[in-house]
């Protein structure tokens, strides 16, 4: 993976996190993995297309992430439910769509999907042949691991791999 796609998610990490929570964000050491990912308690997966192409993937504790919503939404959640799912996966959203952003500033054009949030710890998730870079990141409500499994298309496939939707003018009135 190269290392030019990493900034852009650690910076919209700290910054979402420090503008939604009220948090600093301290980043800890680059690791690289190739083996498959064993989940944590969350893990909100977010997969690229376009000329950046892969998935990142946020890792933390059922702790961390309630933390995190009662942060944001200014209400104890005593209990990982719908309502606090769906806050923690928009967190994971809000950030890749802030790094997408910065990612398009420094000329690479990428989509993101909609989140993935799986809860249970121990699922197995393969990148296949993506290496992961593992960014720690350490909040005062708990840490947060984001796995980067990105790589540039290979010229001419971003358009391939995404077909945007064309609305007909018929359909426009």
């Amino acid at each position: 993976m190269n290392v030019k796609f990493l900034n852009p998610f650690v910076e919209a990490a700290s910054e979402v996190l420090q503008a939604e929570c009220g948090v600093e964000v301290t980043r800890g050491n680059l690791t690289l993995h190739k083996s498959a990912l064993t989940t944590d308690d969350v893990t909100v997966l977010i997969s690229l297309v376009g000329q950046i192409q892969g998935v990142v993937l946020y890792g933390l504790s059922e702790k961390t992430g309630l933390s995190l919503v009662s942060r944001v939404m200014g209400q104890d959640f005593p209990e990982f439910d719908s309502l606090a799912q769906s806050g923690v996966a928009e967190l994971g959203n809000v950030i890749s769509g802030q790094a997408t952003i910065r990612l398009s500033n420094a000329g690479y054009s990428a989509n993101i999907s909609p989140p993935t949030l799986i809860h249970g710890r121990g699922v197995t998730i393969s990148t296949l042949d993506f290496a992961r870079v593992v960014v720690p990141l350490t909040t005062e409500l708990g840490e947060i691991s984001v796995h980067l499994a990105l790589r540039e298309a290979p010229a001419g496939a971003a358009s391939s791999t995404f077909v945007p939707v064309m609305v007909p003018d018929s359909a426009k009135k």
